[in-house]
C-alpha cells in the first residue's frame, strides 16, 4: 500500500485540480447571469411590485429545477447524506435569508441604477469576514484592508453630501448583509444537503414568503404579469433556477476564497448590462468608487488560508450534484 501512496495522492490532486477549475467557471457563469439580472430586475419594475416579482421569480426558479429533483440522492458510498428533516431545515433556514436579502434588493432597486446594486451588493464579500469577527474569528490585515477600500467606495458611489447615503442604496446595502450570511450558509450546508434538494428547498420558501407579501402589500395584475413575462424567465429560470444552483454546486470544489472573488465580479456585469441595455451612466467619481469597491472584495480575500488535507484513499468518483457529475 506504501508504494502506491504518492501515485493515489497525486491522482487525486490532479482531480480536485479539474474539479476547482470546472466550479470556478460555473461560479464565473453564476456571477455573469446575476450581473445581467439587475437589469432584468429594473425593468421588471416597471410593470411589478417588488413582492410580486420576487414571487413569480422563485416559484419559475422551483419549477425549473422540479424535473431533475429524481437525479438529486445519488451519492457515492461512504459520503454523508442529509437526511429529510435536516434537508427541509435547511431549505428553510436559507430561504429565510434569501428572501430578506432579495426583498431589500427589490425595494432598493426603485430608486438606484443596476450598475450601483451590482456593485453595492458585491460588498458580501466584504461582510464575510466581519460576521467571523462577530463569531470570534481573527480577522486578518487583508480583510480589514479590504473593508476600508470598500467603504471609500461606497461613499464615493452612492454619498449624498457629507454623510449620507442614498435611500436607495442604503437597502441595497442592508440586502449585502444577508448575501454573506447566505454564502455562508451554503458553503457549510453544501458538503451534505444535495444541490437540487437545498436550491428548491430554499426557493420554495421564498417564493411562499413572497407571495404572503405580495398578497398583503402589492396589488397583483395578471396583465402586469403579462408585460414583465421577459424580465420574469431570465430572472426566475436563469437567475433563481440555474445561477443559484451554479453556486451550490460550485462552492462544493472551489476554494472560499476563489469563490468569493468571482462571484463579486456580478458587479462587473451589472455595470456593462446597465450601460449597454438601459443606456445606465456613471460619472468618475462614481466609477473610482466601482473600483475601490472591486479592489477592495478582492483584498478582503488574499489572506492566508488552509488548504484541505488530501484525504488516505482518493474518492473513486464525485458527488452526483458536484459539478463534476453528469
Amino acid at each position: 500500500m506504501c508504494g502506491f501512496g504518492p501515485r493515489v495522492n497525486g491522482g487525486y490532486r490532479a482531480r480536485m485540480i479539474v474539479n476547482r477549475r470546472r466550479a470556478n467557471l460555473l461560479l464565473l457563469t453564476a456571477a455573469a447571469i446575476w450581473g445581467f439580472a439587475f437589469v432584468a430586475q429594473r425593468v421588471g419594475m416597471r410593470h411589478l411590485d417588488p413582492f410580486t416579482f420576487n414571487a413569480a421569480r422563485f416559484v419559475l426558479g422551483a419549477v425549473v429545477l422540479l424535473p431533475l429533483l429524481p437525479l438529486s440522492g445519488r451519492r457515492p458510498a461512504g459520503t454523508p447524506l442529509a437526511g429529510r428533516m435536516e434537508t427541509v431545515r435547511a431549505g428553510v433556514l436559507t430561504g429565510l435569508v434569501l428572501f430578506s436579502a432579495a426583498t431589500l434588493q427589490q425595494y432598493g432597486m426603485i430608486s438606484t441604477t443596476a450598475g450601483k446594486a451590482g456593485f453595492i451588493t458585491s460588498l458580501y464579500v466584504v461582510f464575510v469576514p466581519l460576521l467571523g469577527l462577530a463569531l470570534g474569528q481573527r480577522v486578518s490585515r487583508f480583510a480589514w484592508t479590504g473593508v476600508s477600500l470598500a467603504a471609500i467606495g461606497l461613499y464615493l458611489l452612492s454619498a449624498q453630501g457629507l454623510m449620507d447615503i442614498a435611500p436607495g442604496d442604503g437597502l441595497v446595502l442592508l440586502c449585502a448583509v444577508f448575501w454573506a450570511v447566505h454564502v455562508q450558509m451554503v458553503g457549510a450546508l453544501a458538503q451534505r444537503v444535495p444541490a437540487i434538494r437545498l436550491a428548491i428547498g430554499q426557493f420554495t420558501t421564498a417564493a411562499v414568503l413572497s407571495i404572503i407579501g405580495a398578497l398583503i402589500f402589492d396589488t397583483p395584475s395578471w396583465t402586469a404579469m403579462q408585460a414583465a413575462a421577459m424580465p420574469l424567465i431570465y430572472a426566475g429560470v436563469f437567475s433563481v433556477g440555474i445561477a443559484f444552483t451554479l453556486q451550490v454546486a460550485g462552492q462544493k470544489s472551489a476554494k472560499p476564497t476563489a469563490a468569493a472573488i468571482i462571484l463579486s465580479f456580478e458587479s462587473v456585469f451589472a455595470a456593462i448590462g446597465g450601460g449597454l441595455l438601459l443606456g445606465e451612466r456613471l460619472g468618475l467619481r462614481a466609477l473610482a468608487g466601482c473600483v475601490l469597491i472591486l479592489g477592495g472584495c478582492v483584498v478582503a480575500q488574499l489572506g492566508p488560508s488552509a488548504a484541505p488535507p488530501a484525504p488516505a484513499v482518493a474518492p473513486t468518483s464525485p458527488p452526483a450534484d458536484s459539478p463534476t457529475a453528469g
